[in-house]
């Protein structure tokens, strides 16, 4: 017996997409859904101690085909990653997405000093910034 199967496969003729859509799993409605992959959607740039980093650090969850996951709504926690000062990281530090994006709007390290921040959410391997400094203000 032979089995013969077909595959229809629809797009945008003259587009430049690749045709292929990204696999979620979970429902999304009620946060339970699980990613891919998270990455740095803005990474985190150097502030004085204390100082709101700023713009927001977001951290984007990524389906399996390395598009942002719309229907991820679980919590993305940062944290400080290499943190020789013992320097405490302050703000929301655990929130959850919207449309696959979670913003950390006031985050702040009260140490001067050369830091990366992990991202972490359940279901999904940590991810690692980019390296950013904290500098002491010094008044003239």
């Amino acid at each position: 017996m032979r089995t013969v199967i077909t595959l229809v496969v629809t797009g945008c003729i003259g587009g430049n997409g690749s045709g292929l859509i990204g696999v979620a799993s979970g429902d999304g409605a009620n946060g339970s859904s699980t990613t891919s992959a998270l990455a740095f959607f803005v990474q985190p740039n150097s502030a004085n101690e204390g100082q709101i980093i700023s713009p927001p650090v977001e951290v984007v969850a990524r389906d399996s085909v390395g598009s942002t996951d719309t229907l991820f709504t679980g919590s993305i926690t940062v944290t400080l990653a290499s943190n020789s000062t013992g320097a405490a990281l302050s703000g929301t530090t655990s929130v959850r997405a919207v449309n696959g994006i979670a913003s950390f709007g006031n985050l702040t390290v009260d140490k001067a000093g050369t830091y990366t921040l992990q991202a972490s959410a359940a279901g999904a391997a940590t991810v690692t910034s980019t390296a950013f400094s904290i500098t002491t203000v010094t008044t003239p």
